[in-house]
């Protein structure tokens, strides 16, 4: 098994936001718009589908469309990282081998649940990975967000990193995530291969001290967010504090404020996308709440106000 020191993807893999038209049909035009800049902004990877991609707003045939539409497109110039998330285990099997036929690098899966209520035990949660592992022959990653209402401790990530051969890269985003991390990548060693921060990057400083190496954050300002990586893992601590400290007030209002649709509003800013609307029935960002994000990022000068 491929080593914590050596793994087969780190740095920054942004989830790729889902472009509409005004009427609410897929934009496959400033969809690869989208997936140029971000890939030309020195994203290390990407990640598609995902809740910021707005993936619980798709239809089964739109998902199959972009992620066939997306991948021939990058055509391996980087890693593409596929959510697979379902709460059936034939269904969510069923995906994530669609991805892989079509060239997914690896998949993204939350635990099984549906709504605020409905939710497995550990065995179950187990059996579902491990049914996805021996159908799979690409990297699973396992998403731990506050979305799923599904505690996960870090015993048990590590457990199932150890005993499950393609669970390898989990993605923390739950409160603690450094302490997580730690005690994860404690626990389950060499198995541990993707030790990743998330949650726009809010807490992306205090998890690469805990080990992190890897961030999937946003998609709107990758080349703000990868020169942190590079620095820290390049043993330059203080440079790496340095550019945290000035991209925090966009991270910080991604996190907090414009949420999922900030990526959107930056590429409808800069052109790179004709339309920057949710589907419906997601309200679009408040208008103030969209003039202080461009007001952020102008003095910040990110690629994707000037890449068009």
């Amino acid at each position: 098994m491929t080593t914590q020191r050596t793994p087969r993807y780190r740095g920054i893999f942004p989830v790729v936001p889902t472009t509409f038209t005004e009427s609410g049909a897929l934009d496959l035009d400033s969809q690869k718009r989208a997936v140029d800049f971000m890939i030309g902004a020195g994203s290390d990877g990407l990640c598609i589908l995902a809740n910021f991609s707005e993936q619980f707003a798709l239809a089964d045939e739109e998902r199959e469309l972009l992620t066939r539409s997306i991948l021939e497109h990058v055509k391996g110039a980087v890693p593409v990282i596929v959510t697979t998330s379902h709460y059936s285990t034939d269904a969510c099997i069923e995906r994530s081998r669609k991805a892989q036929s079509m060239g997914a690098s690896m998949v993204m899966v939350m635990p099984p649940y549906h709504g605020a209520t409905f939710r497995v035990p550990e065995t179950q949660i187990f059996e579902f990975y491990a049914r996805l592992s021996d159908a799979v022959t690409i990297p699973v990653m396992i998403q731990d967000a506050p979305a799923s209402g599904t505690a996960l401790s870090a015993t048990f990530l590590a457990r199932m990193a150890r005993e499950i051969e393609q669970v390898s890269y989990f993605k923390i985003e739950t409160p603690g995530a450094a302490a997580k991390l730690r005690e994860l990548i404690r626990l389950g060693g060499d198995a541990v291969e993707g030790p990743w921060d998330g949650e726009e990057a809010i807490t992306l400083f205090a998890d690469l001290n805990a080990g992190a190496t890897g961030s999937m954050t946003g998609g709107g300002f990758p080349d703000g967010i990868r020169p942190i990586l590079t620095a820290f893992h390049e043993g330059k601590r203080d440079e790496a504090f340095a550019h945290y400290q000035r991209w925090l007030p966009l991270i910080n209002h991604e996190n907090r404020q414009a949420g999922l649709l900030t990526a959107k509003a930056l590429m409808k800013e800069g052109g790179i996308i004709a339309c920057e609307s949710p589907r419906h029935p997601l309200p679009a960002m408040h208008p103030e709440t969209r003039a202080e994000l461009i007001d952020i990022a102008r003095r910040l000068d990110p690629l994707v106000l000037r890449w068009a």
